[in-house]
C-alpha cells in the first residue's frame, strides 16, 4: 500500500547516508529549474532502496546529491555523520574513492585494462593494499574468477556489469549508488545482476541506494522511495512490482 505520510528522517544511528531539508536548482532568474524543493529522506545502513518516479521527478539529481556528485543549492547531505557540503573538493574526491560505491548503466569499465585491473582500480587509486581474502570472496561469489584476466571487450554485458558491482563492494563502501543497473542489459542478465545487488545487502550487509524506472528491478528492493515534481511523494516497502506499477500510475509515472 502506498504511504504518502512520510517520516522527515532516519534516525541518525542507522541511516547510512540522509539528505536533510535538501534544495537543487539549475539556473537562475526567470531560468531557474527546481529540481528538489527540500527532500528529507533517510536510507538505513543495510538495506536496499529503489528510488522512482515520473521522468523530471527529481530522482537521479537526488541521487547525484547524495552521492556527492553535485552540489546542493540549501540543505544537507550526509554520510554517516559527515556533512558533504562542509568538504573541500579533495576531501570529497576522497570520501567518494573510499566510502562510495558506484555502479552505473554504462558499466564505464577502462577498455585497456583487465577486469581485475578494473575492480582494484578504486582501492590502486586511493593507495590501498586490497584484502585478498575479499577480493577471492566477492569475485567468487560474482562468478568472475575465471574472467579476471579478460578486457571488458571480452566479456557479456552482464559479465561488465558484474565486474562494475565488484569494483563497488571491493573496498566496503558505505553505500554503493546504482544508476539504472539494468539498462543496457537483457530481461535475463538484469535479473541475474539485480539478484548480485541483493545478495550484497543480505550476504555482506551493504547499503544500496538504486535509481530506476523499471518495476521489476525496484520490486527487489527492501523499501521504494517515491518522487514527483522534486518532492517525496509516498514510499512502499517490499513491494511486489504491481504494487509499485499501481503507485507510479497515480503519480503519473
Amino acid at each position: 500500500m502506498l504511504q504518502t505520510e512520510m517520516s522527515s528522517r532516519a534516525p541518525r544511528t542507522t541511516a547510512a547516508v540522509r539528505a536533510v531539508a535538501l534544495r537543487k536548482t539549475y539556473g537562475r532568474g526567470d531560468a531557474a529549474v527546481t529540481a528538489l524543493h527540500g527532500v528529507d529522506l533517510g536510507f538505513a545502513a543495510g538495506d536496499f532502496t529503489a528510488i522512482m518516479g515520473p521522468s523530471g521527478s527529481g530522482k537521479s539529481t537526488l541521487m547525484h546529491c547524495l552521492a556527492g556528485l553535485d552540489d546542493v543549492s540549501s540543505g544537507q547531505v550526509f554520510l554517516g555523520e559527515q556533512e558533504l557540503s562542509g568538504l573541500s573538493d579533495a576531501a570529497l574526491t576522497r570520501l567518494r574513492r573510499e566510502r562510495i560505491g558506484f555502479v552505473f548503466q554504462s558499466f564505464n569499465l577502462l577498455p585497456v585494462l583487465s577486469a581485475q585491473e578494473n575492480i582494484l582500480l578504486p582501492l590502486s587509486l586511493a593507495g590501498r593494499t586490497p584484502d585478498p581474502a575479499w577480493f577471492a570472496d566477492v569475485t567468487a561469489r560474482l562468478g568472475l574468477t575465471d574472467r579476471l584476466r579478460h578486457r571488458p571487450s571480452e566479456l557479456s554485458g552482464g559479465q561488465q556489469q558484474r565486474v562494475a558491482v565488484a569494483r563497488a563492494l571491493l573496498p566496503r563502501p558505505d553505500v554503493v549508488f546504482a544508476d539504472e543497473p539494468t539498462g543496457n542489459l537483457d530481461s535475463r542478465v538484469g535479473a541475474e545482476v539485480l539478484s548480485l545487488l541483493r545478495s550484497s545487502v543480505r550476504e555482506f550487509g551493504q547499503t544500496v541506494v538504486m535509481v530506476t524506472h523499471d518495476p521489476v528491478a525496484a520490486a527487489y528492493a527492501d523499501r521504494v522511495v517515491l518522487l514527483a515534481d522534486g518532492r517525496l511523494a509516498g514510499e512502499l516497502h517490499r513491494p511486489t512490482g504491481d504494487e509499485i506499477i499501481d503507485a507510479l500510475r497515480t503519480l503519473g509515472g
